[in-house]
């Protein structure tokens, strides 16, 4: 009989339209496996006053047939920004997937199971309640740490204010009662050893499985779907890749600061992706006269392994933050593995992939100039170097392929004693 493992995701049903994402990928191939996957997300849409299906039910299953694999989507209220609407969604999605799920175990039988993941740590809090009733295994997947996000993110809170305390209390609640823990950060373990939790959550509790990339779906859409972009095509041009959003968050005007310092005219930055920033700095661009930075708009994903394949470099750009130092997980920094090609990281990690497997070069001076200098450096280096960097950001992306992912995932799930 096949084992029944239950996804919960808040924010899941983007996926089922996407074809595509993390837990889409993991059910994807636990399918392959044996396994029967059922993935549980709200039917309102993350930050926008819309619902994916017009329904007032309960809950709804559609069937994503690529996967084989039932999406339930789950009633919550609809909203916009990071206010209170968006809170009472959250609480709406737990109170409310508990109620689904007891439903649709009536209708398709129980699960073997629950697999819940963050990002708020509510669902967490639903997946060990669901499984305490149904009497199965509970695995928790932490994306973010909260409330630590919260106090690194906001100028408003900080680790001696009292609701940052309590949610601290709830974050050690659900390490300590979940069956498993995964964690998309490789350095979890330190920060539950600087919290001083170890005694209660030991290391053989936490597992580490980072995203990753379909490389199957990678290579199927390099072939068939090209972009054709003259920059691209210019053997001339030393092509410095950019993929992703451009909003305020993102400080691409850093990108923009560093143009001004290269000198070289054969390198040129293309800036694929849209956002409430992009207007803003392209205006900055043609003020300055830059001549090596183009923004190309927003592309599907399925023309994305295109784009970053034909690259001469990569550009993995964030803004530090206290995070990094237990790990980063960039859905884009798995890509730039698949393209099998060098990639710069202009900010500094302690756990960082790219570094680890040779495949790049970080920046741990954010500054424009020295960006600008490891770009003239990189640009000029032998085409032999080039490659060898190329080909261990390849053998990254065959470790970080979702289909040996989520074999981890299955190891963590059967080490799991029965209950």
């Amino acid at each position: 009989m096949k084992t029944n493992i239950w996804i919960l995701n808040h924010y899941a049903s983007d996926m089922y339209f996407d074809h595509g994402g993390r837990h889409y990928n993991f059910a994807k191939f636990l399918r392959r496996a044996g396994y029967a996957p059922v993935i549980f997300g709200a039917n309102s849409k993350h930050g926008k006053a819309e619902r994916f299906f017009e329904t007032d039910a309960l809950w709804e299953e559609h069937v994503a047939e690529e996967i084989d694999t039932p999406f339930v989507f789950v009633r919550a209220r609809t909203y916009t920004g990071n206010g209170k609407q968006r809170v009472l969604n959250m609480i709406d999605f737990y109170r409310n997937v508990k109620k689904a799920a007891k439903e649709y175990a009536a209708q398709h039988g129980r699960p073997d199971v629950i697999f819940a993941s963050s990002v708020h740590p509510l669902t967490l809090v639903a997946g060990i309640q669901l499984a305490k009733q149904f009497g199965v295994k509970c695995v928790c997947e932490v994306r973010d740490l909260w409330p630590e996000s919260i106090v690194v993110y906001s100028n408003r809170f900080t680790k001696d204010n009292p609701l940052i305390k309590l949610l601290y209390r709830g974050e050690k609640w659900i390490y300590k009662r979940a069956d498993a823990l995964v964690f998309t950060m490789e350095g979890a373990y330190d920060y539950i050893t600087e919290q001083g939790w170890e005694k209660d959550i030991p290391r053989s509790k936490v597992h580490y499985i980072n995203n990753g990339v379909d490389l199957e779906q990678f290579d199927y859409n390099t072939e068939h779907f090209h972009v054709d972009d003259p920059d691209l095509d210019d053997p001339n041009t030393f092509k410095v890749v950019y993929t992703g959003s451009i909003r305020k968050v993102n400080n691409l005007g850093l990108l923009l600061d560093a143009a001004k310092c290269v000198t070289d005219p054969r390198v040129k930055f293309l800036i694929w992706g849209d956002g409430d920033e992009r207007e803003v700095l392209e205006r900055r661009v043609r003020d300055a006269g830059l001549t090596n930075v183009v923004f190309k708009g927003r592309v599907e994903k399925k023309y994305i392994p295109s784009i970053v394949s034909r690259a001469n470099l990569n550009f993995a750009h964030n803004s530090f933050t206290y995070l990094f130092n237990y790990g980063i997980s960039f859905n884009k920094l798995f890509d730039y593995f698949a393209a099998g090609q060098p990639i710069l990281c202009d900010f500094p990690c302690r756990y960082n992939p790219a570094i680890i497997y040779g495949a790049g070069i970080e920046v741990r001076d954010t500054q424009p100039q020295e960006i600008a200098a490891v770009i003239g450096q990189l640009s000029e280096l032998p085409a032999e170097q080039r490659r060898l960097m190329g080909a261990n950001a390849r053998r990254a992306a065959e470790d970080y392929d979702f289909k040996r992912l989520t074999d981890k995932l299955i190891a963590v799930i059967e080490s799991i004693p029965e209950k």
